[in-house]
């Protein structure tokens, strides 16, 4: 881990199928009066938002002579998106409304980075047909997407989640912004509905109520919320309708997909569904006892003796160990970086890929860089934190060192999961946990690599195959010589990733470092996406 601070002297769309729903009777969702059981605590306005884009198309048309002319014809695609998060620095729509859409920018905030839950490759994906007569193959249980905002939009704002099963007849509200009379002025509308059933397909059915008895086709709403009347939760993502019914993702499948792409904004928002990529050690620090030491220790005149032999849970804990240290060698990813401080965004983001060859990584900035690194470049920020080799170093220290003393502690439930917590610690004597502090003095920079000592817990599935580890620094008595950090933490995640043909090996997810001082905390969060295996091989030939 590399730490780094200023010290005192200046160191340191379109709908898929036309959406039927009767507008006329409920009209924009700011006039509508308060239901006559509860009234509407949320400004919708504020909460979900339209989706557009305007293009011009090229086309043919007949001369005065008969000949084909040039002609420019005026294409526009709308759909609607709404706030994911607090901040509203995400946006959630429907696939097919973002490939269709093709938008650049939402409220005049520019759209960096797209997030697809599905897609012509996805399992379970089939051909459908929108309403400009295009097919988009994709799998209609998972028709979602997620924008990445530049900024947070200004005035607006997330609404909280529901996971409940729904009930039949529950009463919920539609919102989302369909196409008007006039093009392209549209409106924020709500549509009051009930839940119907599930359907076969993984979507959820509301009945909607008709306008004198007649639906009426609309189009643009697709990708708005379905809201639960009396809690103002949101239930579900329209994704588009038949005669009588709409139709709506649920609510667990956008969490799942979320908690994929970003999961450190998963776990606040949906932090039941994952293994959260902060959590906190479940148990005190493990010291062991005195005693522990003298097995090591040879008795006065016997010679060398054999080392202990370890508990048989232990021992399968090491080799699980090795084996993920293993298989995390010699492939590539996409390693992002995103840095702040206490509660607030990010303030500083990159990406780079990072290559891991024989248990040396190396990176390069992503998606065109040229020039090899032996690290990322340290942010440009007055303190930070950054954690370096951890994820594969890690697996390897539990996996090899018998220096680090390691032991079983009570299994606990986890996300209804089983799980098992091993403890482990190392001394300053062991030299098992660098740390790396920072001094910037503008000019030129000082740094020194420290040993100091460490502890943290590994978590395990039933068949001991590791999803967690954690490394604290024990900085307690060395404060002077670290400016003033007083502990230093990093948590890593495992999950399982199926590469090429391979069969699925267990690879990191993301990885969390955070440092403290007296008066502030600074984190750096990173997430690993985009894996690749290579291998070199050699081959002799005689001449």
């Amino acid at each position: 881990m590399i730490l780094r601070k200023v010290i005192p002297l200046l160191v340191a769309s379109s709908c898929l199928s036309p959406l039927v729903l009767a507008q006329k009777a409920f009209p924009s969702a700011s006039k509508i009066p308060p239901s006559s059981t509860m009234e509407h605590t949320q400004d919708f306005a504020e909460i979900v938002v339209p989706i557009s884009s305007v293009k011009i198309i090229p086309s043919a048309k007949l001369g005065i002579s008969g000949k084909p002319g040039p002609k420019l014809d005026v294409g526009a695609n709308f759909g609607t998106g709404f706030c994911l998060d607090a901040a509203c620095r995400f946006i959630v729509t429907n696939y097919h409304v973002a490939m269709t859409t093709r938008a650049g920018k939402i409220k005049r905030e520019k759209i960096i980075h797209r997030y697809f839950a599905t897609g012509p490759n996805d399992n379970g994906a089939t051909a459908n047909l929108l309403p400009n007569g295009d097919v988009l193959p994709f799998a209609k249980k998972r028709d979602l997407a997620v924008f990445e905002l530049r900024r947070s939009l200004p005035h607006h704002h997330g609404l909280t989640f529901s996971l409940d099963e729904l009930q039949v007849g529950q009463e919920v509200d539609i919102y989302g912004y369909p196409n008007g009379i006039i093009n392209p002025i549209r409106k924020l509308t709500r549509f009051p509905a009930t839940f119907k059933a599930p359907t076969t397909s993984g979507l959820l059915a509301f009945e909607y109520q008709l306008s004198s008895d007649k639906p009426i086709r609309v189009r643009g709403a697709s990708g708005g919320i379905v809201v639960d009347r009396k809690t103002e939760k949101i239930l579900g993502i329209l994704c588009g309708t038949t005669e009588t019914m709409a139709l709506a993702v649920p609510v667990q499948t956008l969490a799942d997909f979320v908690s994929k792409v970003q999961p450190f904004l998963a776990q606040r928002i949906f932090p039941t569904t994952n293994l959260s990529p902060v959590s906190a050690d479940l148990y005190p620090k493990f010291l062991p006892p005195p005693d522990h030491y003298s097995k090591f220790l040879p008795s006065p005149g016997d010679g060398l003796q054999h080392r202990p032999e370890e508990p048989p849970e232990v021992q399968v804990l090491r080799s699980k160990a090795q084996l993920l240290a293993d298989s995390i060698r010699n492939f590539i990813a996409v390693q992002s970086f995103a840095w702040g401080s206490g509660d607030k965004e990010p303030a500083a983001q990159a990406a780079y890929q990072v290559r891991d060859i024989d248990g040396l990584q190396r990176f390069r900035e992503y998606p065109d860089g040229s020039k090899e690194l032996e690290q990322p470049p340290y942010p440009r920020l007055n303190a930070w934190v950054l954690p370096a080799d951890e994820w594969s170093k890690l697996p390897k220290l539990v996996g090899t060192e018998y220096r680090l003393k390691v032991r079983q502690a009570t299994d606990v439930v986890v996300n209804e999961q089983r799980t098992k917590v091993f403890q482990y610690y190392a001394s300053v004597e062991d030299n098992l946990c660098p740390i790396e502090p920072v001094d910037d003095y503008g000019l030129f920079k000082i740094s020194k690599i420290v040993a100091v000592a460490c502890f943290g817990e590994v978590w395990t599935d039933e068949n001991t195959n590791i999803i967690r580890i954690s490394e604290h620094m024990d900085l307690s008595d060395k404060l002077k010589a670290y400016r003033g950090w007083e502990d230093t933490e990093v948590v890593l995640t495992y999950g399982w990733v199926k590469l090429a043909d391979e069969p699925p090996r267990l690879v990191p997810l993301t990885i969390f470092a955070e440092a403290r001082d007296k008066k502030h905390v600074y984190w750096c969060r990173g997430q690993f996406t985009d894996y690749q295996l290579f291998s070199s091989r050699v081959k002799i030939v005689a001449k």
